[in-house]
């Protein structure tokens, strides 16, 4: 794809690893233009951070620019924002409504992808100071992450949430935090079938399964974007450095997208040519199926060929 727009969020975290999972793929892509939107922080400049790494890893131009006006941008473009083919890039649910919106003007996007949003199944077999830790990890994000526990054990339920209390205290971001706790939800189940219809229906962003049985789920998952599997794999390790892309959708829409990858920034085109040969191998299955469609344009463009070669 020759144009390609990058979204990253600035207002309260200078997400410099999100320019590292979009920036990298689209330059091995071969994208010949890869501009990139982020906000100004309360200094009214992007940080250093993400100007480092958008240098580092090959965008051709930055844009101090946030929110829906910096989607409505790269969509339409302005005299100074290139208009782009497709967007990327994660953001608050007024980004990702404004990127769905911009589908309607003949712009791609990768994924609706915002607010965060992890879902973790747990019994107790888990270690519950490991699960409050990702479920805060989450919740830190802001106020409208969204973090849910499912665990076949009341008791392990608790222990969570006498973990997370004692660990958000100590959080710099422990306001955010607190907001999205009070959003979340702990649900107890009777067994692992039960919690597989409920997580494959909700379609988390990420899915972090720590149990006696992980295969079971690891197997049968329909609908995840990410996949953390066991006590040592936190959604963090994802975030950051395990291998995988930390763009992924939301909203229930790992039914229908996957992540980003390389692929992501990448379309193909097909071609062909005929021969004189060819024309006669495939030329009555093209008359044949163009007459039962009922497009006669169709058969003569085929008709008039195979009477020149027979000629």
């Amino acid at each position: 794809i020759q144009k390609v727009g990058l979204y990253i969020p600035g207002g309260t975290a200078p997400l410099f690893s999100t320019v590292l999972m979009l920036a990298i793929p689209a330059q091995i892509a071969g994208c010949k233009e890869i501009v990139l939107c982020s906000p100004p922080n309360k200094n009214g400049k992007i940080v250093d951070e993400i100007l480092y790494a958008a240098q580092l890893c090959g965008v051709t131009k930055v844009i101090k620019l946030g929110g829906i006006q910096a989607i409505a941008a790269l969509t339409f473009g302005t005299e100074s924002v290139s208009k782009v083919y497709k967007i990327f890039g994660p953001g608050n649910q007024f980004v990702t409504v404004a990127k769905q919106l911009a589908t309607k003007y003949g712009v791609a996007i990768d994924m609706p992808a915002g607010p965060s949003e992890l879902l973790v199944m747990a019994d107790d077999s888990a270690n519950a100071s490991f699960v409050a830790s990702d479920l805060l990890s989450q919740a830190e994000h802001g106020s409208d992450s969204q973090v849910i526990l499912v665990t076949t054990s009341k008791n392990f339920a608790q222990s969570v949430s006498e973990e997370i209390k004692n660990q958000i205290q100590v959080l710099p971001r422990r306001a955010m935090a607190e907001k999205a706790i009070d959003n979340s939800k702990s649900i107890i189940v009777d067994t692992f079938e039960t919690a597989l219809e409920l997580i494959d229906e909700y379609g988390p962003e990420h899915f972090i399964v720590a149990t006696n049985n992980d295969d079971y789920f690891v197997k049968n998952i329909g609908n995840a974007g990410s996949v953390f599997i066991g006590n040592y794999t936190p959604e963090s390790a994802g975030d950051y450095a395990s291998g995988t892309n930390h763009t992924l959708p939301t909203n229930g829409y790992s039914k229908s997208y996957s992540g980003v990858n390389l692929d992501s920034f990448q379309k193909s085109m097909t071609f062909q040519k005929i021969s004189p040969i060819g024309i006669g191998e495939i030329g009555k299955a093209v008359e044949l199926m163009a007459e039962a469609e009922g497009l006669q344009a169709h058969k003569n463009a085929m008709s008039l060929r195979i009477k020149e070669v027979k000629s």
